[in-house]
């Protein structure tokens, strides 16, 4: 009704009684008395630059962690987190095994070995006699993807103690940052089950 009569300005009603009280009790001054305490804002420039460091030094440091850390509330450090700064939450990539310099080598050497063979064996019409002393035997093309096999192994793992689980590794990250891996479960001395190989023609 105070502000429909006096217009959007106009303090409400429940604050008029209160400052009727005040005045009551004999207060005299019409101005606000200063507040103590925190002020009405945290996500200022100084506050944003001092999240800014703490998030680059340490990437894992949570929120609340951040909050304790420079005495702001935890709203105020998620809007300057997301909303200002930009970052958000990811967990490691995994990568199914961890690779040395070495093996990556021979992997680039394959992978340019690989199309060439290729060539050779689907860009012409050669053939392979197979079987040549049984009724004559057959003709076969040379076809690279028909004489290949592959195979794996997979290896069941004992944990000790504790292993990081990919939940650990959550970083704040910016949408141009490259995301951190996280190799699975490597070979450990306390193997319970021999790796079971298999292989298949493809």
């Amino acid at each position: 009704m105070d502000a429909y009569t006096y217009g959007e300005g106009a303090m409400s009603r429940s604050r008029v009684y209160q400052w009727c009280t005040w005045f009551g009790e004999g207060r005299t001054s019409l101005d606000d008395e200063p507040e103590s305490g925190r002020p009405k804002t945290s996500t200022n420039e100084e506050n944003t630059t001092r999240v800014d460091e703490l998030i680059k030094c340490d990437r894992r440091m949570k929120t609340r962690e951040i909050a304790l850390n420079l005495e702001i509330p935890k709203s105020a450090v998620h809007e300057i987190v997301h909303d200002t700064l930009g970052y958000r939450k990811v967990c490691a990539r995994w990568v199914p095994k961890m690779l040395t310099e070495d093996h990556k080598l021979q992997r680039v050497e394959i992978s340019h070995r690989l199309p060439l063979r290729c060539q050779q064996g689907n860009g012409d019409e050669d053939t392979t006699h197979i079987g040549a002393g049984h009724g004559g035997g057959f003709r076969a093309k040379n076809n690279l993807f028909d004489n290949l096999i592959t195979d794996d192994e997979t290896w069941v793992h004992l944990n000790i103690g504790a292993p990081e689980t990919k939940r650990d590794t959550m970083t704040w990250k910016h949408l141009s940052s490259t995301v951190t891996k996280k190799f699975k479960m490597q070979r450990s001395a306390a193997q319970v089950m021999r790796p079971c190989s298999g292989m298949q023609k493809v």
